[in-house]
C-alpha cells in the first residue's frame, strides 16, 4: 500500500509527485497512456506558456535550470535589479505591450532569478518532472485505466482491469475529462460553450493570405505563429462540432476561410483537435479521501494561457498539505485550506475566460466593448492590471490577517551574504528568515525543526519586515515588524506546522 496514489502522469501529477516525494510519502502514478512522448506534447502543438509564480515554483525546488535547458531558453533574466517583463501576452487576442508594465506599481517584487515567464512545451516540462519523480523515488506505472474506485475510513482503493492499488489517499490528475471526477462523485458546475477552437498543423498553400499573429474578426479569431503549418482558430457556433471526430480538411479549411474572411487552402492536415470554452469547476476540491488538481479540478478555454499554471498551482498548494497530513502532525483542519485557497483561483481563472469569450464575440455589442477594453488595456495602469493577473502576482489567500506581505507569494528575499529565499525551499520545508539583530526568533523556530528552515541575518531588502514565516508553497503565513512578537510567530507556526516537534 502507497500513502497517496496520483491518477495521471501530466504536469500536475507529476509536479505532485515530486511534491509528495520531497516530503518522504510513498507515491505511485497511474497513467492512462502506454507512452509519455507525444507530437501533442512537443514543439509546436505542446507549447504552453509558464507564468512568472510557475516559474518560481521551478527556483523553489531547484528545476529552474533543468527547465531552461530542456525549453530552449538560455537568456533568463534574473540577477540583482527587477527587470521589466518581455511579454505580458494578450487578452482576448489583444496584444499588450510589455513596455507598459508599471513596475512602481508592484511593490513586492524583488530580483529573483524567477521574475518572467518561460514558453515552453509539454514534453520538456514532463521530461524534468519525471526525472525529479525517479530521483524522488516516485513509481510511475504506464497503461493502466482506472475504472472503479472505492473509498473507507482508512483507505482508498483503485481498480484498473484485475488490479487494485491501495493507498491513504488518491488524487485526481487526470485531466478535462477526468475518470476520477466522475467515479468519485464530484459535483461539477458551470457554463457552456460559445464557440469552438481549432489546433491544426497542416500544409498551407498560401500561409501569406493569413496575418501573423493573434487576429480578431468579424467572424472569430485566427491565429499564425512563426511554427511552420501551425494555425489556431475559433469560430462562435455554440460548440456545436462533434468533437468525438477527428476534424476533416475539407470542414477546417471552410472555418479557416470563413474566420479569416480569405481562400486560403489546406493542401493537407498532419494533425488536428478541438476544444470550445466550456467553462466547469468542481463544487470542491475533496471528497473523502479522494482529491482532484489540474483540470480534473477545473476545465475552461485556453484563453489567457492559465491552465496549466493553475494546476501547478494546485500542485504546489496541496503537496505540503497531503505530506503534512500523511505524516500526522497536520494541524486541525489543514487539508481543508486546499479547496478553500484553490478554488477561489480557480472560479477566477474561469470568469477570466469567460469575459475574454464574450469580448470577441461577432456582435455589434461585443464589439464595442471590444473598442473599449482596447483602449483601456493600451494604457500604463490597463497593461499593469493584466500583467499582474497572468503572472499570477495578484494572488493573496485570505490568512487572516491585515499585514500586506500576509497571504501573498513570498519576493525572493535575500540576506545580505547572498542567501536567497528559494534557495533556502529546495528541501519543500517551511522558512523563517529573521531580521532581528538579536536573532529573536532561533528559539522558538527550532520548535519546528525538520518542518521549518530557520535563516538569520540583515537583508538587502526587508520590505519593512523584522521576521517572515513562509510556507512551504512559498505563501507568507505571517511577518512581524522590526522587533518580531516570539509569541505571533509560535502561534502562526502552529497554525500551520502543527505541534512543534519538542
Amino acid at each position: 500500500m502507497h500513502d497517496v496514489v496520483i491518477v495521471g502522469a501530466g504536469p500536475v501529477g507529476l509536479f505532485l509527485a515530486c511534491e509528495l516525494g520531497l516530503a518522504g510519502c510513498s507515491v505511485l502514478v497511474l497513467e492512462r497512456e502506454p507512452e509519455p512522448r507525444s507530437p501533442w506534447k512537443a514543439d509546436p502543438l505542446g507549447m504552453r506558456g509558464l507564468s512568472a509564480t510557475s516559474v518560481e515554483a521551478f527556483h523553489r525546488r531547484g528545476m529552474l535550470h533543468s527547465l531552461l535547458k530542456a525549453s530552449g531558453v538560455d537568456d533568463h533574466p534574473g540577477g540583482d535589479e527587477v527587470a521589466s517583463p518581455r511579454s505580458v501576452g494578450h487578452f482576448a487576442g489583444m496584444m499588450l505591450d510589455p513596455a507598459n508594465v508599471d513596475l512602481a506599481a508592484l511593490p513586492f517584487r524583488l530580483p529573483s532569478p524567477a521574475t518572467e515567464g518561460v514558453m515552453t512545451d509539454l514534453e520538456a516540462v514532463e521530461t524534468v518532472l519525471s526525472e525529479r519523480a525517479s530521483m524522488l523515488g516516485v513509481e510511475v506505472r504506464r497503461g493502466v485505466t482506472v475504472s472503479a474506485i472505492a473509498q473507507g475510513d482508512e483507505l482508498v482503493v483503485a481498480r484498473a482491469g484485475e488490479h487494485e492499488y491501495a493507498a491513504r489517499w488518491l488524487v485526481g490528475c487526470d485531466g478535462g475529462r477526468s475518470t476520477v471526477r466522475g467515479l468519485a462523485g464530484f459535483d461539477f458546475v458551470g457554463t457552456e460553450p460559445q464557440f469552438t477552437g481549432y489546433v491544426v498543423l497542416a500544409t498551407v498553400t498560401d500561409p501569406e493570405k493569413l496575418r501573423p499573429g493573434f487576429n480578431l474578426t468579424p467572424a472569430g479569431m485566427y491565429l499564425r505563429t512563426p511554427a511552420k503549418g501551425y494555425v489556431g482558430m475559433l469560430e462562435f457556433d455554440g460548440g456545436a462540432f462533434d468533437r468525438s471526430q477527428r476534424p476533416a480538411r475539407d470542414h477546417l479549411q471552410a472555418v479557416l476561410r470563413r474566420v479569416s474572411g480569405t481562400d486560403v487552402t489546406l493542401s493537407d492536415v498532419h494533425l488536428a483537435s478541438s476544444f470550445t470554452d466550456r467553462a466547469m469547476q468542481t463544487t470542491t476540491y475533496r471528497q473523502g479521501r479522494v482529491l482532484l488538481a489540474g483540470d480534473a479540478a477545473h476545465i475552461h478555454s485556453p484563453l489567457g494561457a492559465q491552465g496549466l499554471n493553475l494546476g501547478i498551482g494546485d500542485a504546489m498548494n496541496l503537496g505540503w498539505k497531503l505530506a503534512a497530513t500523511v505524516h500526522g502532525h497536520a494541524p486541525d483542519g489543514l487539508l481543508d485550506t486546499y479547496t478553500r485557497e484553490r478554488h477561489p483561483v480557480g472560479a477566477w481563472a474561469l470568469d477570466w475566460t469567460r469575459a475574454q469569450t464574450a469580448v470577441m464575440r461577432p456582435d455589434a455589442h461585443a464589439q464595442a466593448i471590444q473598442g473599449v477594453v482596447r483602449d483601456l488595456i493600451g494604457t500604463r495602469d490597463g497593461t499593469t492590471y493584466v500583467f499582474e493577473k497572468v503572472s499570477g502576482s495578484s494572488i493573496r489567500y485570505d490568512l487572516g490577517s491585515e499585514q500586506p506581505l500576509v497571504g501573498r507569494n513570498a519576493p525572493d528575499l535575500r540576506l545580505q551574504d547572498g542567501t536567497r529565499l528559494g534557495d533556502l525551499m529546495r528541501e519543500g520545508r517551511g522558512v523563517a528568515l529573521d531580521f532581528s539583530l538579536d536573532r529573536r526568533l532561533r528559539g522558538s523556530a527550532m520548535g519546528w525543526e525538520g518542518r521549518i528552515r530557520y535563516a538569520a541575518g540583515p537583508a538587502i531588502d526587508d520590505l519593512g519586515s523584522g521576521a517572515v514565516l513562509v510556507r512551504p508553497d512559498g505563501v507568507v503565513a505571517w511577518a512581524g515588524d522590526r522587533d518580531p512578537d516570539r509569541e505571533a510567530f509560535e502561534r502562526a507556526a502552529g497554525r500551520w506546522f502543527g505541534s512543534p516537534a519538542i
